[in-house]
């Protein structure tokens, strides 16, 4: 082989591996640099997103918005370092019969329905439907929004739990108000085939033989949401358009 066979050999090869490596260079920064757009882009998935379909908690009548309501309010109430008991998160959907079982008590650390169950509405809120709310101290109505637990007291109705409201206008006045989680005789299966389930002064009663155990459990410090579809409230809610 000569010398002038030996250099164009030579040279074919280096211009071979310069064509060859930016290329293959480039493709991997853009890939990183796309993936990394379609990341940032993509919407937050909460991580409990999965639980309504997981918990099939359709099936036992919670509506898929009242649940999505829920977390987007409890993850808020998170960050804000409001929240001392992060493993339960209580449901009450008001936009169902009084006489169904519209409690619900998540366990968000273990992925379970720990109570699902009667619970009272206020009597000026309505007969069976809850259908009126009110932040008024006297009103005997419900207030709608996001609370947060915290201490227990022994009261008329035996333990009961103070409820704080955290939303202005809406739920704020429910200390004031005594609004509070105790047990009542009113509330009970035995009246599921009546009219109505017994109505509160605007607490969330539970029946006598349930509310101790769930009020040992979202004791000091957890979320609670009372939900019903009331555009006021979705439209107007200082947590939920925050």
């Amino acid at each position: 082989m000569n010398f002038f066979t030996v250099l164009f050999i030579t040279f074919s090869a280096a211009l071979t591996s310069f064509n060859n490596y930016p290329e293959q260079n480039n493709s991997v920064v853009l890939n990183t640099a796309v993936a990394s757009v379609e990341e940032n882009d993509a919407p937050a998935v909460s991580k409990y997103a999965t639980l309504y379909d997981g918990l099939d908690l359709d099936k036992a009548g919670l509506g898929k918005e009242a649940f999505d309501q829920a977390i987007n309010g409890y993850e808020k109430l998170i960050e804000d370092g409001t929240v001392k008991n992060h493993r339960y998160l209580t449901i009450i959907d008001f936009s169902q019969s009084s006489r169904k079982k519209r409690f619900y008590l998540l366990d968000l650390e273990n992925g379970k329905i720990v109570k699902n169950t009667l619970v009272s509405h206020g009597k000026n809120t309505g007969v069976d439907m809850a259908e009126r709310f009110s932040n008024k101290i006297n009103s005997e109505q419900s207030s709608l929004g996001f609370y947060v637990t915290t201490v227990t007291y022994s009261g008329k109705h035996g333990l009961s739990l103070r409820l704080s409201g955290q939303e202005k206008g809406f739920n704020d006045n429910a200390e004031a108000r005594g609004i509070v989680m105790h047990g009542a005789a009113y509330v009970n299966a035995s009246r599921i085939n009546s009219a109505y389930m017994g109505r509160s002064q605007g607490c969330p009663a539970l029946a006598e033989n349930e509310y101790a155990e769930v009020i040992k459990l979202i004791k000091d410090g957890s979320v609670m949401f009372i939900y019903h579809p009331s555009q006021n409230y979705l439209n107007n809610s200082p947590l939920l358009n925050s």
